[in-house]
């Protein structure tokens, strides 16, 4: 069982509270996550498991600050988890079976984001005896999720963090993250040890920036040697945290800085595709809000990728390794929005297509794929950049740094949504939204939870925890409840197996009459069954978020409940790769609870394929009704657990590891919420037969950006590589900014006259 621990926090108690909260379109703070919430990911239906960098956390766990948490989303409370290296901005990915793997991170660091005090062989550190972190450039952690029936003080439970045992080949920080259809992973480029952006000045050195960047990719489990990527010298510079998506011919769409590609993991060719509409950058740190639209039998699940927010700021702005040469702050935010179909059906050439502006400009927005097939968009600022900073080229006091370590300010509370089947012009929406007080920049984080609501976390542009300056660390939790929790009632279905296959006999879901009203045959002919993994989160991104609708076909039932005859996924894993998956029932646009399913056989390896199998044709009943009330109702179904194995090879220079085994249950204890009404999204059309695959089309080429820039005097340094933090900088906490004192109880929002002015355009 999970143990009770004295560094519990405790949100929201009373049932009449939770009820009232779950009202649509509001934020509401639900917690405390002990650790800043820096990355995310859900690991069942009872866990969101949460990382922050190493740092100063009144947190403690084993006599050093915690930078680890697990959060129960029944009982809103969080518990810390030991983890031993510094996970500063890693990447991180599903697996199979569905444990998840974190790679990589930043040296160990002390008080002040100081060098640990045991340095290793890169001028970094190995390890700090005050925080007892240790280097986590190299390391790969195993994680496999925990349900409260288990035994939490288990190994199994835990995450497993030795970077002698498993790790890398490379030192990657802020590295990118995709798996294959067979369930490996690829890592791609990165820093070595860190900085503002990824390269010097005068840039010399596009690939390897004097040993300060990592150029290479490499795969979990290893399939070899580490091997230079060209697109990551092209882009030098601004590749930090590459928008990665695996395509269905295999193939890798990559885009960085103002470049793309089609890159094939096999044989490492890259096929360059046009450059990004108006130069504006997505990648960190202008970290626009970027993911793929819903994969849909409509659409025959052909993926188009979605680019809103960043920066368009010109190449000499940016800076370098130190810090950016322009003060950020004064930059507003893009709101530009395009869509990209890397292989189009029909074959022809891809190209960039404008879709509808953002509502404001956004850096730091980021993309939650909603199960009604909506795209939510929270967090995020109106000007300026991800990152933090003590100067920039502009500013080179920390003294007259406005907005303390921040690059961005202007923060935006109101989240919106994206509805890809409006017509164009009128796609996004925030009304009857709510607005949150928190401001949700730098290391900001959300997820989609089971009950179809989303978790919102973090926010910490600071090198080290800081509660007193303009944007602190934040360790309050908050829960956005979508427009489809004004409903009152929810759908109930059962009959939702554990484990879904690529092809083959397709299987079937009851729906209770209890869960909805009206006309049966409406309800059925709008009801949807979808895929839809969360990912793995951070710096307003979601690695490996997926939506994907399965094709049905229904039949209804006398007395008002109808039963669809669902499809597997189809068979081609390359659409959605192996691993875990919450599966949602969608009946008039509101959502079931989510139930954690496995696709593909839980191991990596080529996934076994079927024909798709004909579904049944449709059958009408004209006289049957819902019979749904207004109380509310929760999903009702059996345990599922699901076992399999992660298989881990790290072959390299220093190790060769086996087989890492483990056993996760996923036990189904959900809460009971008030049910939705349906947000404006069209039911897509269901067929009885079988539907094709189409690969890539003919790619056009076009020059990637080199990112010089002799307009930015660099800092002289020894190790460009640990430029982040230059010793002309002080790295001491200053309570003033601007020249105003800092207040805890100071409002972002709503900022007093006296010396701090207000952010210019900004929208609640």
């Amino acid at each position: 069982m999970l143990p009770s621990l004295p560094w519990l926090a405790f949100g929201v108690a009373s049932s009449s509270r939770l009820v009232h909260a779950q009202s649509a379109g509001s934020i509401v703070q639900v917690g405390n996550s002990l650790v800043s919430a820096m990355m995310m990911f859900l690991g069942n239906e009872e866990k969101v498991y949460i990382l922050d960098k190493a740092e100063g956390n009144s947190a403690q766990i084993n006599g050093h600050p915690a930078w680890g948490s697990a959060w129960d989303i029944n009982s809103h409370t969080a518990t810390l988890m030991e983890v031993y290296t510094n996970t500063f901005c890693a990447s991180g990915m599903h697996l199979p079976n569905g444990s998840y793997a974190t790679f990589g991170g930043n040296g160990a660091v002390g008080p002040g984001g100081s060098i640990g005090s045991v340095l290793n062989n890169a001028g970094s550190g190995a390890y700090d005896a005050t925080y007892g972190d240790y280097d986590g450039g190299t390391a790969i952690r195993i994680l496999n999720p925990c349900t409260n029936a288990d035994d939490w003080s288990s190994p199994q439970c835990q995450w497993f963090d030795n970077a002698t045992v498993l790790s890398m080949q490379k030192r990657r920080w802020y590295s990118a993250c995709e798996p294959l259809g067979d369930g490996t992973i690829a890592l791609i480029g990165g820093f070595v040890n860190g900085g503002y952006i990824n390269r010097n000045t005068p840039n010399t050195d596009p690939a390897y920036e004097g040993g300060a960047a990592e150029p290479t990719y490499e795969f979990f489990p290893s399939r070899g040697a580490a091997t230079e990527m060209q697109f990551m010298v092209s882009t030098s510079g601004l590749n930090s945290y590459a928008h990665t998506y695996l395509m269905p011919s295999g193939k890798m769409l990559v885009q960085a800085n103002i470049s793309t590609m089609l890159w094939d993991p096999d044989t490492n060719t890259e096929t360059q595709l046009p450059s990004m509409p108006g130069n504006v950058v997505r990648v960190y740190p202008a970290s626009g809000a970027v993911a793929m639209l819903p994969l849909t039998p409509a659409n025959n699940w052909t993926p188009t990728i979605l680019f809103c927010g960043g920066s368009d700021m010109p190449d000499s702005y940016w800076g370098n390794y130190s810090y950016p040469y322009y003060n950020t702050w004064d930059y507003p935010a893009s709101k530009d929005c395009q869509r990209l179909t890397p292989e189009p059906p029909d074959g022809s050439s891809p190209a960039y297509q404008q879709d509808d502006d953002m509502l404001e400009g956004r850096t730091m927005g980021q993309f939650i794929a909603l199960p009604d097939g909506t795209m939510l968009v929270v967090n995020g600022g109106l000007n300026g950049t991800a990152g933090y900073a003590q100067a920039t080229g502009m500013t080179p006091n920390f003294s007259n740094m406005p907005y303390g370590e921040s690059l961005a300010t202007g923060p935006v509370g109101t989240p919106a949504i994206y509805n890809p089947n409006m017509p164009s012009g009128s796609r996004w929406s925030n009304a009857g939204l709510g607005t949150s007080n928190l401001a949700r920049l730098y290391h900001s984080s959300a997820m989609l939870l089971p009950d179809a609501s989303v978790m919102i976390a973090g926010s910490n542009p600071n090198i080290d925890v800081n509660l007193s300056t303009i944007y602190p660390t934040t360790y309050t939790v908050e829960v956005f409840y979508p427009p489809y929790f004004s409903a009152s009632v929810r759908p109930q279905p059962t009959g939702i197996p554990s484990q879904l296959s690529y092809g083959g006999a397709y299987f079937n879901i009851t729906v209770p009459a209890t869960s909805y009203s009206g006309s049966a045959n409406a309800a059925a002919s709008n009801t949807t069954v979808v895929l839809s993994r969360g990912g793995f989160t951070t710096h307003a991104m979601n690695m490996g978020q997926r939506h994907l609708q399965l094709n049905n076909t229904y039949t209804v039932n006398s007395d008002g409940s109808y039963v669809l005859h669902v499809a597997q996924a189809p068979p081609n894993p390359n659409l959605f790769q192996p691993g875990p998956t919450l599966l949602f029932v969608v009946v008039n646009g509101i959502p079931s609870n989510g139930t954690m399913v496995i696709v593909g056989s839980g191991n990596v390896e080529t996934q076994p394929t079927s024909a798709v199998s004909d579904l049944p044709p449709n059958v009408l009943n004209d006289a049957a009704q819902g019979t749904g009330s207004g109380s509310n109702s929760s999903q009702s179904s059996s345990s599922k657990p699901s076992t399999g194995l992660i298989v881990g090879a790290i072959v390299g220079a220093i190790a060769v590891i086996g087989i890492i085994g483990a056993a996760f249950g996923i036990v189904v204890a959900r809460r009971r919420r008030a049910a939705s009404r349906q947000h404006p999204a069209a039911a897509y059309a269901m067929g009885t037969t079988k539907s094709g695959y189409v690969g890539s089309g003919a790619a056009a080429a076009d020059r990637a950006r080199h990112s010089d820039s002799s307009a930015f005097v660099p800092l002289q340094q020894d190790n460009p590589s640990l430029a982040w933090n230059a010793s002309s900088v002080s790295l001491q906490y200053q309570d003033d900014y601007g020249g105003r004192p800092s207040d805890v109880a100071y409002d972002p929002y709503h900022p007093d006259p006296d010396g701090m002015r207000r952010v210019e355009g900004y929208r609640s």
